[in-house]
């Protein structure tokens, strides 16, 4: 590549500030949304499925174009290619907050989610260009100290914003931040341009991009359709057969040679990097799957209102940054291996922790010890999994491989969404008439069926419940009336206790298979580890 503009900045370190500005705005949006989802519910008089696609759709759409994004710095050059993501991103941010609809809001999520894919893969570009291999480490460790801080941040920024300002406010606090980025990146970020021309793999992309959408969607609305028929004779298992099968195909074609594939198959000749990308998927999906049952369970069981949740979210958060500073000193002489297995172990442990301790009466502090272990351990895992797969990638792969290693984490997180808003469905749909059922035994045989049917139809939105219980029919009395609502509270609380807890299960196998993958990481920092001859460091 060529070197344009660069006069202007000051030093590695100081761009470095200009990427972490824009990779952070991205990964905060990612975890934002999830403790705005009861105030989402009711001012957008949405159900649950729509606002888990509200969430679910950025993740989508900042996945499936992550292989192709990934080589456009290659070929246009990563900072105005990075510009143009930042540009479309905060677009997209002023439309989510002025949304008056879910649908309006899905759409507008799904364009932000699109400019986060184009910005995301330039920024470690942008890392392995500016930083030569043997000092690569440090700067790795910034960006994936970044990624883990902003991900758990998330959730606490967006309580406090939901509270005192409102649930929009989420979105358009990306207009001045990305304001802050967009300047930085003009005038500190060097502007590489290409000395050759490449071309990109159409039809695997298209191929990519329709498998993996195919599959989330089968998987997010298979409940909401009773897994049966969509429109007409399509169904929903049908849809996720094809889209397993096109994915099938898209990795059938990367095996053929072909010039500038999108995952070049040198990029898994290092070991490192193949088995760093499962883990980061691993981590996408338990990090992504945890949040959304445990907000809700504090916001609709406990009662806890968005600055407080954000609050018991506190002690995660400075936990992670402060395991992010310790990783990123201790990668040198520790080696990352041991570090990320350490770190999914204790996100896992923290997550089994929570689900044990929730309970329909449970006092919030009793959360917090699962979640600064939890929070410890996604500290440990960002910094040194990230320089892991990337510190021995030559200037060839970087673009390629840097999409490819952002793709894995967001296809984790893409389906750990899609499969904890399943699983929690089912659990509601479950537990909420077995809980009700419980409690109905000490109502008259007259009211126990219309009780028992009311929870039944509560299952479908943790927004359903008003500060007063559900409404019940107005010709029963006062008394009865206020007992059954008692009663409903009480079995609603223990039903969605029942089914966050067996939801939280999930994201703690998907991290014991996660440390399983890390252990087939070799021991070091992996520079120059096991590459094909002829493709050195720089």
């Amino acid at each position: 590549m060529t070197d344009r503009g660069a006069a202007g900045v000051r030093g590695p370190w100081v761009a470095l500030f200009a990427l972490c500005a824009c990779f952070f705005m991205v990964m905060l949006d990612s975890t934002i949304v999830t403790v705005a989802i009861p105030a989402v519910l009711t001012g957008l008089d949405a159900t649950l499925n729509e606002v888990i696609w509200v969430n679910s759709v950025y993740l989508l759409a900042n996945t499936v174009p992550l292989l192709v994004t990934g080589r456009l710095g290659d070929r246009y050059g990563p900072k105005r290619v990075l510009v143009a993501g930042l540009v479309l991103f905060l677009g997209a941010s002023l439309w989510c907050g002025l949304s008056t609809s879910a649908g309006s809001l899905i759409a507008a999520r799904a364009v932000q989610g699109l400019g986060a894919s184009v910005m995301t893969p330039q920024t470690l570009s942008f890392i392995s260009r500016l930083f030569p291999p043997h000092r690569r480490a440090a700067p790795i460790a910034v960006w994936g100290g970044v990624a883990g801080v902003a991900t758990i941040t998330g959730p606490v920024l967006g309580g406090v914003l939901v509270e005192h300002v409102g649930w929009p406010s989420i979105f358009l606090l990306n207009l001045p931040i990305g304001a802050v980025g967009l300047v930085l990146a003009l005038l500190l970020l060097p502007d590489w341009r290409p000395s050759t021309r490449m071309r990109f793999d159409t039809a695997g992309a298209l191929l990519a991009a329709a498998g993996l959408g195919l599959v989330v969607f089968g998987l997010q609305n298979g409940q909401h359709y009773r897994w049966g028929a969509i429109v007409g004779p399509i169904g929903v298992l049908p849809v996720l057969g094809v889209g397993v099968l096109l994915l099938g195909v898209f990795a059938l074609r990367q095996r053929v040679p072909r010039p500038d594939p999108l995952v070049p198959p040198a990029l898994f000749a290092d070991r490192s990097f193949g088995y760093a990308n499962l883990v980061h998927a691993a981590l996408g999906f338990a990090t992504t799957g945890m949040f959304l049952p445990l907000v809700l369970y504090a916001q609709s069981v406990l009662g806890l209102d968005p600055v407080e949740s954000a609050l018991l979210c506190l002690p995660m958060a400075v936990a992670a940054g402060l395991a992010a500073l310790v990783a990123g000193r201790a990668l040198g002489r520790v080696g990352g291996k041991h570090l990320i297995i350490t770190g999914l172990a204790g996100l896992a442990a923290g997550t089994a922790v929570l689900a044990v301790f929730a309970a329909p009466d449970a006092d919030p502090g009793a959360l917090v010890p699962g979640l600064v272990v939890a929070g410890i351990g996604i500290g440990l895992v960002f910094s040194p999994l990230t320089a892991t797969a990337t510190a021995g990638l030559p200037p060839d792969l970087v673009g390629a491989g840097s999409g490819v290693f952002n793709t894995s984490r967001q296809v984790g997180g893409v389906l750990g969404s899609a499969a904890t808003g399943l699983l929690l469905q089912v659990g509601l749909g479950v537990a909420m008439p077995n809980a009700a059922r419980e409690y109905a035994r000490v109502l008259p045989p007259r009211y126990a069926d219309e009780f028992v049917r009311r929870i039944t139809e509560a299952a479908d939105s943790a927004g359903q419940f008003g500060g007063e219980g559900p409404a019940v029919p107005v010709d029963w009395s006062p008394s009865v009336a206020e007992k059954v609502r008692e009663l409903a509270t009480d079995a609603f609380a223990l039903g969605f206790t029942t089914a966050t807890r067996a939801t939280l299960v999930l994201p703690v196998v998907v991290l014991v298979l996660g440390v399983i993958a890390a252990a087939g990481l070799p021991t070091g920092n992996g520079e120059n580890r096991g590459l094909p001859p002829g493709r050195g460091t720089p």
